[in-house]
């Protein structure tokens, strides 16, 4: 991995990109926020801690955080079927479509905390090129704040994870793409700045993030929030 900055701009070399889905490619917030808020009020928990709990977290993980007494697996059908259900205010965001269609196929996948069959669904709710191969909650032991998400992601590309730039939008996200040692790109479209210090380069969305390739080696230029 290598950077370099040019006068206002950075330039990121590497051999994937590895890309958190909700928050980055997409936005499903409304989504997120009424299917959590319906099954809180279903298990007795107060809406808003729900939600709060649930951003950039496995849904397994939230469950048992919330109602440890329930069966996290069961908890968790409940909660993808809710989810699966409401794709209503689903969204591309600015930037995504050119972004991917400038990167070759092969060398990027989504890294997310949904589950594969949640993730799949939202991306086609969206009209997004579906990675046939990705990495999911279902495909992990530990989620994110830990590495094996953004590990298994380079793994699944073939690459290094040093190789890898990580395009995050939560603090979790941030921390498990750090520890996995990629280069992290953060936005700040669901979090502020001062939650995202353990990222790399921050950016305010991925719209001026250009691309370059030669020799198999992606170059990424794009002008960060703070160097």
């Amino acid at each position: 991995m290598a950077s370099s900055p040019t006068s206002s701009s950075v330039q990121v070399k590497c051999l994937g990109v590895l890309f958190d889905m909700d928050g980055i490619l997409i936005s499903s917030i409304g989504s997120v926020e009424r299917s959590w808020t319906k099954w809180a009020l279903l298990r007795g928990i107060e809406p808003a801690k729900a939600i709060e709990v649930a951003h950039g977290r496995r849904a397994i993980e939230t469950v048992a955080m919330l109602r440890p007494d329930l069966n996290s697996r069961d908890e968790l059908k409940v909660i993808e079927d809710i989810e699966v259900d409401d794709g209503k205010d689903i969204e591309i965001l600015p930037g995504v479509e050119a972004l991917l269609a400038a990167l070759p196929p092969e060398q990027w996948t989504v890294v997310t905390s949904a589950t594969e069959r949640l993730a799949r669904a939202r991306m086609a709710q969206a009209g997004l090129p579906v990675p046939e191969r990705m990495i999911t909650a279902d495909q992990v032991e530990k989620g994110k704040p830990q590495p094996d998400p953004y590990l298994a992601g380079a793994a699944l590309l073939g690459f290094p994870a040093a190789e890898c730039v990580v395009f995050e939008d939560s603090t979790s996200g941030v921390l498990a793409g750090h520890a996995a040692g990629c280069t992290v790109i953060a936005t700040t479209f669901s979090h502020d700045a001062a939650s995202l210090t353990a990222a790399d380069y921050l950016i305010t969305d991925v719209t001026d993030v250009e691309v370059r390739t030669q020799s198999g080696r992606i170059e990424l230029s794009f002008q960060p929030l703070r160097s």
